[in-house]
């Protein structure tokens, strides 16, 4: 049974925690957090011990592995001090948000043969999988163009923003994360737009709630990303992929799949899920799933920090491209 430390027992790591309460191949020794009162009730209600010392909580002689949901100035000292340790880790997307930073990270992962997984979880949603499968198979032929459609129930708070990097690193990321993993190819350029067409407040932070992002491979393979901070419809998720021989859609969640048909409407259907926790919650479980597996099979991980680099270099182009309106070399 592979012993867990969860750092961070916040919306995410509460998920994780959770996560790994419920799986029988797992034992959740310690959650983490300098939040004293939270931290303390996530650990009494998960049963395992608590602590307002993440790295204390990394060196315990009862923990073999980490998991990392705390902020992201904290995610590369936690994997490295876990990493110098010989103890895998699950750290949450991005490594960091600074590339030169986040680049001498992974290097020194490398350099002590470090087992980090990188967190990109839409990798890991059952739909998306299967969608993976299907291009695997054949079934769309030679994939041409992808349309990844991003949209959040509303605006995360001011603070939060302020510390975030920007909806490239914090957002689209995990489009660009996911247009890698589909297209099969790196993109070699981008051209994107971003503006601020929910708060006009956000021009003092330099960031964007509305952007389109589009993608070229070496060989000429096409993916468009829309973006927005706000849908009053609700979590918007959506993803096409084209090819040679067909499409594959993954459309959005919904509550049920009941459909009504009255005097006021025709083919109501009830809204979309509201936000990523409920629309993702399989993508964590199978998330944890793959890490402990490539654990157990000793076999690479399923999104690496290196990815990581990737789409975070993706994503600084993509903000260069948006400020200047040129088409930028990735």
């Amino acid at each position: 049974m592979l012993r867990v430390a969860v750092l961070g027992a916040g919306r995410i790591g509460k998920i994780h925690a959770a996560n790994v309460a419920a799986d029988r191949r797992l034992k959740l020794v310690v959650v983490a957090d300098p939040y004293k009162e939270g931290v303390e009730a996530l650990a009494a209600q998960l049963g395992c011990d608590s602590s307002v010392d993440c790295a204390a909580a990394i060196d315990r002689e009862d923990v073999d592995a980490v998991i990392i949901g705390t902020p992201t100035d904290t995610h590369i000292d936690l994997t490295l001090r876990a990493v110098r340790l010989g103890k895998p880790v699950l750290c949450e997307k991005p490594i960091d948000l600074d590339i030169e930073r986040a680049l001498a990270a992974v290097e020194e992962i490398e350099r002590h043969h470090g087992t980090v997984m990188l967190a990109f979880n839409r990798r890991f949603d059952p739909d998306a999988m299967r969608v993976k499968q299907a291009i695997e198979d054949g079934e769309v032929g030679d994939v041409r163009q992808i349309v990844i459609t991003s949209r959040d129930p509303g605006l995360a708070p001011t603070e939060y923003l302020r510390h975030s990097g920007g909806i490239f690193r914090d957002m689209t990321i995990h489009d660009f994360d996911t247009a890698r993993w589909l297209l099969g190819e790196e993109p070699v350029e981008v051209m994107a737009m971003g503006n601020r067409l929910v708060d006009p407040a956000l021009e003092a932070l330099g960031d964007y709630d509305s952007v389109m992002v589009l993608l070229r491979t070496a060989s000429g393979k096409q993916c468009h990303i829309n973006g927005s901070r706000q849908a009053v419809y609700g979590f918007d998720q959506r993803l096409e992929v084209f090819g040679s021989k067909g499409m594959l859609l993954n459309d959005n969640h919904r509550p049920t799949t009941l459909r009504r048909w009255t005097s006021g409407a025709t083919d109501a259907r009830e809204p979309l899920l509201n936000f990523f926790l409920e629309r993702h919650a399989d993508s964590y479980k199978v998330e944890l799933d793959r890490f402990v597996t490539a654990l157990e099979g000793k076999t690479p991980m399923p999104a690496t920090p290196r990815d990581g680099i990737r789409a975070l270099r993706i994503a600084n182009c993509a903000f260069e491209a948006a400020e200047t309106g040129r088409c930028v070399k990735i």
